[in-house]
């Protein structure tokens, strides 16, 4: 990760006299605490717009993140234009003044935007009719473009040799956030997902589950919890091997996925179980996924390099809270326990109640 001491602009600052250093100092002191002093990067970012405004003095300003898997951009911060005007807006890599600059990764000053044709061709990039002129500064770090910042009707024939600097000083310090945060989110992302599946831990399980308990119980909701294990499991191991154990493992975790709402959750246990979390979910329409999860498995076949595919069944236990259980720990205590119920009994079905054993299939 960059610390403060990458941003070589920083270093090559003079030193004249006057409010505008007085006021240059204060900046990088306050950009400085908020780097240091969080990981946060809505904070960094606020910080170093809010420093950037007060000393430019932009009618309106834009902070544009770059989307590489998207390859477009879209607006993080917008001050200055009336709520959601940019919400939807999205510039593709090259389009537009952000755009271009993202794409060459190079500061771009256009004093009549109404002639650039650039501007023209993507007019939503500012909704303002006020705007007379921008100033498009990128944000780089390790020749990367993380972001953009666009500045609407500054005073640029007024800049100063120090000022450009200033500027640039600046933009390194929102690069140097971004990378920063970038690199933070990958390595806690990695902390909480399982390599085989690419689904969620069980440690970042109980970390969602105390606090969906948490909203569960201050809003009044249902949620219910599904403890899914494989049947029959081993039996691909001895036979097939490990590695085509994994690749199973990993497509039935996408087909899971696949088969759930935006706002259900689903992890690897361990081994080969699975759990899913649906939020705001009531005991019967929780079954109403299990079922739809056992279809799904039964028609679903693993092809396999130089063999018969695979198929693969599931026994499912489902708890639901608060009837059931009100702690993370007991509602996946007795989910595994209704597993087990099927294991025990049928296979290739799902138990919702412990006093009335196996749900039909």
């Amino acid at each position: 990760m960059h610390t403060m001491a990458s941003s070589s602009s920083m270093m090559s600052l003079a030193a004249p006299a006057g409010t505008h250093f007085s006021q240059e100092l204060d900046t990088f002191h306050d950009v400085a605490k908020a780097l240091t002093s969080s990981l946060d990067l809505d904070t960094i970012l606020k910080t170093i717009m809010q420093k950037m405004a007060e000393y430019f003095r932009p009618e309106i300003w834009t902070l544009w993140m770059v989307e590489e898997q998207a390859a477009e951009l879209y607006p993080a911060i917008a001050v200055g234009l009336h709520d959601g005007a940019m919400r939807n807006v999205r510039l593709p890599a090259g389009s537009g003044l952000a755009g271009w600059v993202a794409q060459h990764g190079e500061q771009v000053f256009v004093a009549e935007l109404a002639a650039d044709a650039r501007f023209a061709r993507y007019p939503e990039e500012m909704p303002s009719k006020s705007a007379r002129s921008m100033l498009c500064v990128p944000l780089v770090a390790h020749q990367r473009v993380m972001g953009v910042i666009s500045l609407v009707n500054v005073d640029v024939a007024g800049f100063s040799g120090q000022e450009v600097v200033f500027l640039n000083a600046l933009s390194d310090y929102a690069a140097i956030a971004i990378e920063n945060a970038r690199s933070v989110a990958l390595i806690r992302e990695l902390t909480i997902t399982d390599d085989c599946t690419g689904l969620y831990n069980a440690r970042h399980l109980y970390r969602m589950l105390d606090a969906e308990v948490y909203r569960s119980s201050r809003y009044n909701y249902d949620f219910t919890v599904l403890f899914i294990d494989l049947d029959y499991f081993k039996r691909v191991n001895d036979t097939h091997g490990h590695l085509a154990g994994s690749r199973v493992l990993a497509q039935t975790g996408k087909l899971i996925k696949e088969h759930l709402r935006m706002i259900d959750t689903a992890f690897r246990y361990g081994g080969d179980e699975f759990v899913v979390l649906l939020p705001q979910t009531t005991r019967e329409s929780g079954l109403v996924v299990a079922r739809r999860l056992l279809e799904a498995l039964r028609h679903t076949e693993h092809p396999q390099p130089g063999g018969y595919p695979i198929n693969v069944r599931a026994s499912i236990g489902l708890a639901t809270y608060p009837q059931d259980a009100r702690s993370p720990h007991d509602m996946i205590h007795l989910a595994d326990e209704r597993m087990y119920a099927v294991k025990n009994s049928t296979r290739d079905g799902v138990a919702a109640r412990q006093d009335s054993g196996v749900a039909a299939p």
